[in-house]
């Protein structure tokens, strides 16, 4: 079994986290993907030197998130013997989410509602609406 647990970078991915440590518990063998997504879009009407500082720009946003959200995660649940590891990309977070949990062979989506105000509540919020309604696999939602 694997699950894919998608995370915001709030404290309600605590919750997304529990949760699946409670079925990968229970479960004889699993294999928890911690995933956190950067909204980003693919379009540009940039120059070459422009798109380049843009790359550079989404290489050290990957890297902070990995550093700040992702690789605690994964630390944590190590920590409490089960199998994990963490990956960061760039997109829409509904479908990104998605197609990992495809890639990846997923059984299961696991995400937290965010409970935080602004902007990224709006985003993740959405997101989440749009990953619910259209995953290729079942996903899951903590409040």
């Amino acid at each position: 079994m694997k699950l894919v647990i998608g995370l915001d970078g709030h404290s309600s991915g605590e919750k997304a986290l529990d949760f699946a440590k409670i079925v990968a518990a229970k479960a004889d063998s699993c294999e928890l993907i911690v995933v956190y997504v950067i909204e980003w879009s693919p379009f540009s009407f940039q120059t070459a030197e422009e798109n380049a500082q843009r790359h550079k720009r989404r290489e050290e946003e990957i890297a902070l998130a990995m550093g700040r959200v992702v690789n605690p995660a994964v630390a944590s649940l190590i920590e409490a013997g089960l199998s994990a590891r963490g990956i960061v990309r760039h997109g829409d977070v509904a479908d990104t989410i998605d197609k990992i949990a495809r890639d990846e062979g997923a059984t299961q989506i696991v995400i937290a509602r965010s409970s935080t105000g602004g902007l990224t509540s709006r985003l993740f919020g959405s997101s989440t609406a749009n990953l619910v309604m259209n995953a290729h696999v079942p996903v899951t939602v903590v409040a």
